[in-house]
């Protein structure tokens, strides 16, 4: 009996486990006004030109396999809409950037609108939708 009570408690630890570990790996929103949110950035900053109405930001890392996927996704999306650039950083090369950003994971992206404020950003490997949705977001067209 105590052996099956042991083996219901560790089925059920592993089974919360496993939720929590899903829940972290899920692509989400993370929005704005976090900790470490600059709100703006500027050409500078990034050391790269900004898009005239639109910035992709891409954080990635050299293994990282769904940046591989985001910045096709991204790049597509960019070339799709006049005035938007899309911006690849390697996270390990900006570590200014990614703890001022609070950049936890890659792929992180940030959608900056024309003046370079921060309208949405996500961790993990976005869809092309949500990617179109969150420009719209900062074009406002």
């Amino acid at each position: 009996m105590t052996g099956l009570a042991v083996l219901l408690v560790t089925l059920a630890l592993a089974t919360l486990t496993g939720v929590a570990l899903r829940r972290r790996a899920v692509p989400r929103d993370t929005g704005g006004g976090r900790r470490g949110d600059m709100g703006r950035l500027t050409s500078e900053q990034l050391a790269v030109e900004l898009g005239e109405r639109a910035t992709l930001v891409q954080f990635s890392s050299a293994f990282c396999q769904p940046c591989r996927a985001t910045r096709r996704i991204l790049a597509e999306v960019a070339g799709m809409v006049p005035g938007v650039a899309h911006v690849e950083i390697d996270a390990e090369a900006r570590l200014d950037l990614v703890r001022a950003l609070n950049i936890l994971r890659t792929p992180t992206v940030l959608v900056l609108d024309g003046s370079g404020r921060v309208v949405r950003r996500a961790s993990g490997q976005p869809r092309k939708a949500d990617v179109i949705g969150a420009l719209g977001l900062a074009v406002g067209d």
